[in-house]
């Protein structure tokens, strides 16, 4: 059991040091993001979204697109109307969208619409005819300067960007608030480190931009997580995907738990056939990417990916296993420490330090969020740790089951104008 307990011990050191390099991106996150100056062209945009059932939403985020800051002859927006059977197709075109509609039962996820999106609008335009295409969800509400903000990204020669995702609704519950946080600390712990160093990020389903260039032969990511799949596509070609931090968009969390395990089972499984997709492809090009940014975005990404809590919690279990037996045999003193129970730190303690990084994320980000009391940020950070463990929940269930994407209700009907007046409030 002693040599067991050190196999678990020096296995966990091991997989911790493929992660250590991150704290990197926590240091430098709190203090540094990449900049970007002016654009000095309006380039050509094509907005998508896909919709599926979303009468209540689609109008208001049509609505803010309609009303960015930016001229809107070099802005076409397009939805798909997925297996829809409400109003969605017709209120869409009622705000000036371009929108098709299409009915497959078998072939659902958002992936597949998008695929059949981009297929009509190559016949009808030709996807040359814009140089990116931005991609949102039906829910989402853009900042005035949206576009203007991803424009100056896109003018400086990046190809691939994504933003800064906030929340519609983070005071509904201690749901949208985990989630909400959840956003903020990708943005600031990881995105903004990474692209102000020079190496990619990811994409997040919504919410970014890339070059027309990448649809040339259409779209080809129809998986449970489209966005993951799309992100290690383009690392492993050789492309970084940047961040901008003055571009900001607005999305509705789930505020019921039933509807986040579908959810977060979902994206648990998306994740792991992305990794179980393209770990290899990852792996080739830490040794055959051309320069040292190139492969570390390919080890970056593929650490990225690894189901972490998967190659963890059964080493958790072993060495829990062997204190127990430690313990049992007579030991003493110190060796009886080992009891403490290393299942439950894997459950509870591991994810505590979400306490106090949720509370410094709501006062570091503060300006930007909605007005939320004193006692309800205390709560929802206690909260917090919730998400994680949910996240360790779902990708065990996602490993040993067949999931099927099903679509999350959005009801957050609320338009660009009151969603501002909730942060300028927040800000007085």
């Amino acid at each position: 059991m002693e040599l067991l307990l050190k196999i678990c011990d020096i296995a966990m050191t091991v997989l911790g040091a493929l992660y250590a390099y991150q704290v990197i991106y926590i240091i430098l996150g709190l203090l540094f993001t990449k900049k970007f100056a002016r654009a000095k062209t309006f380039h050509k945009y094509a907005v998508v979204i896909s919709a599926r059932n979303e009468e209540s939403v689609i109008g208001n985020l049509i609505d803010s697109i309609n009303k960015q800051d930016y001229p809107s002859d070099k802005i076409t927006v397009f939805v798909v109307a997925d297996n829809c059977t409400d109003k969605t197709a017709q209120i869409a075109r009622e705000y000036g969208a371009v929108c098709y509609e299409r009915q497959d039962s078998e072939h659902c996820t958002k992936g597949y619409a998008l695929q059949y999106l981009f297929k009509c609008i190559d016949r009808d335009y030709g996807t040359d005819s814009f140089e990116a295409y931005m991609v949102f969800d039906a829910d989402n509400l853009l900042k005035r300067d949206f576009v203007s903000r991803m424009n100056d990204a896109f003018d400086s020669g990046e190809r691939v960007i994504t933003s800064y995702r906030n929340t519609k609704n983070l005071d509904a519950n201690f749901i949208s608030a985990g989630y909400g946080f959840h956003w903020i600390r990708t943005s600031r712990f990881t995105s903004r480190a990474r692209s102000f160093l020079g190496v990619t990020t990811w994409v997040q389903g919504c919410g970014f931009m890339f070059a027309s260039e990448f649809v040339k032969d259409g779209w080809n990511f129809t998986s449970l997580t489209e966005d993951r799949a799309f992100s290690v596509d383009a690392v492993s070609r050789g492309y970084s995907i940047c961040y901008q931090h003055e571009a900001q968009f607005y999305d509705e969390q789930p505020t019921n738990m039933k509807i986040v395990m579908r959810q977060r089972i979902r994206w648990a499984k998306g994740h792991l056939q992305a990794f179980a997709q393209y770990y290899a492809v990852l792996i080739k090009g830490i040794f055959t990417q051309k320069g040292f940014v190139r492969k570390f975005n390919c080890y970056d990404m593929l650490v990225t990916m690894m189901p972490y809590c998967v190659a963890f919690i059964p080493l958790k279990i072993l060495k829990y296993i062997a204190s127990s037996a430690i313990l049992l045999a007579g030991a003493v003193g110190l060796e009886a420490l080992r009891i403490i129970p290393d299942f439950l730190e894997i459950m509870i303690f591991e994810h505590l330090g979400m306490i106090p990084m949720a509370l410094f994320l709501f006062v570091l980000e503060y300006a930007r969020l909605e007005k939320i009391k004193w006692y309800k940020a205390i709560f929802y950070s206690v909260m917090f740790p919730l998400f994680g463990i949910v996240g360790d929940i779902s990708t065990w269930i996602a490993l040993f089951t067949r999931v099927t994407w099903k679509p999350i209700p959005h009801n957050a009907s609320v338009d660009i104008e009151k969603m501002e007046s909730k942060i300028l409030t927040a800000q007085k």
